[in-house]
């Protein structure tokens, strides 16, 4: 009976029912209300008004969202955005308003920007209290061969004695570049110098030889291997038979090839007497050849001696005990009979030695009583002479043969 009442009086209502924005759902928990009320008295009417304000307020709209529904997030609750329109209206919609994803995305564009400015900032102060790398004013305290390539190639100021400045650009030789300084015959910035150890800067002085200007370029550093034939004496001079005289074919072509730069003065690295043959250096480097003829240096240099006769035992026990040369003992590193060749009839003998005195193989092989046909050096140092090279032929040293001259000593070894 209860139900009956509630009923009917919810009957009298019936806009209630036609907005169908309403679902029974709700009503239907309001209904225990309904029942608790009616208990009392079965007439109990229900007047149910909605109030109003005093002033009219504009009405509000739900926007649905365009965006398809994600199944996966049907039970997330959805947050309502109150905006206002074109128009001045309120209205409630789901996502959040154009304006505002803008402006969150400017702030957090500002907010990158400023901490990478930070980190700018913080490396440039760290660079600040950074202390500057020191720079190397003088020149390393290494090997010749380090000095020289720094000198060369990284010092500023190429400033070097006059003596030494003539004899690189291949005016004369060290010696007779000073005795051009002593009899008056160069100038230095148009006045006359005679001390060899005057300071010089090619590129920036004048110097004039004999009324004849050097040229403000030193010719390059050459380097060459020469099969040195029979009859040729090493000198640096103008003789026919001299070994500088090979290389005349080289001139003929420089002044294409090299425009407005000097010949270089070439000269040997030490001597092999007009009857021996062989292996010999050429080059216009003075400090290479010293560091590669001085005794210091103790480069081995290996012979092919061929000689008259039978060589036997004692032979070469003779040759091993050494001899004196010059008032000093000279003893060899080794002593070694070679095979017996098919085309030849006389026995070889191969000596190693490091002293590289004058004529030091040939007085150990007449000490040992033993008489000399022919002499070859094939080997000095690691660099061995190339065997296709014929007689009177040379071939430029590569920086790896280089290499070799100065790295095989009897001090490595």
């Amino acid at each position: 009976m209860a139900m009956a009442v509630a009923f009917s009086s919810i009957q009298t209502f019936p806009s209630l029912f036609s907005n169908q924005t309403l679902r029974f759902q709700p009503l239907r928990r309001r209904l225990p209300l309904f029942l608790a009320s009616s208990s009392s008295s079965s007439t109990t009417e229900f007047n149910i008004s909605f109030g109003t304000a005093t002033s009219p307020r504009p009405s509000k709209t739900l926007v649905p969202d365009a965006s398809p529904p994600d199944p996966s997030s049907a039970s997330l609750p959805i947050i309502p955005w109150i905006v206002r329109d074109e128009n001045g209206n309120l209205t409630i919609q789901s996502s959040p308003p154009a304006r505002f994803l803008q402006s969150m995305a400017e702030t957090k564009t500002s907010s990158s920007n400023s901490k990478k400015k930070k980190k700018i900032d913080n490396s440039k102060s760290k660079e600040k209290n950074t202390p500057p790398t020191p720079v190397a004013s003088t020149a390393p305290k290494y090997s010749k061969a380090a000095r020289r390539f720094y000198n060369q190639n990284i010092k500023e100021s190429q400033v070097q004695r006059l003596s030494k400045v003539l004899a690189a650009a291949g005016v004369a030789s060290r010696r007779s570049s000073e005795e051009l300084i002593f009899e008056g015959k160069v100038t230095v910035n148009g006045s006359v110098c005679t001390s060899p150890q005057t300071r010089v800067d090619i590129s920036k002085d004048s110097i004039y030889v004999n009324g004849s200007r050097l040229s403000k370029k030193l010719p390059p550093k050459l380097y060459f291997a020469l099969n040195k034939p029979k009859g040729y004496i090493c000198s640096s001079g103008d003789e026919s038979k001299s070994v500088i005289s090979l290389f005349d074919e080289l001139w003929k072509g420089w002044n294409k090839i090299h425009p407005r730069i000097p010949k270089p003065r070439l000269f040997t690295v030490g001597r092999l007497d007009v009857a021996t043959t062989g292996l010999i250096i050429v080059t216009n480097d003075g400090e290479f050849a010293q560091t590669l003829a001085h005794p210091s240096s103790e480069l081995s240099k290996e012979y092919i001696a061929t000689v008259d006769g039978t060589v036997h035992r004692r032979h070469l026990i003779a040759i091993s005990e050494g001899t004196e040369i010059e008032g000093i003992k000279c003893v060899p590193d080794s002593v070694e009979l070679l095979p017996v060749q098919p085309d030849a009839s006389r026995p070889r003998l191969r000596i190693v030695v490091h002293e590289g005195r004058n004529h030091e193989v040939r007085e150990l092989v007449k000490n040992a009583g033993l008489q000399l046909y022919s002499l070859k050096r094939i080997r000095i140092g690691g660099f061995r002479l190339p065997s296709d090279l014929g007689l009177g032929k040379y071939v430029e040293l590569k920086p790896a043969d280089i290499r070799l001259l100065q790295g095989n000593s009897r001090k490595s070894a």
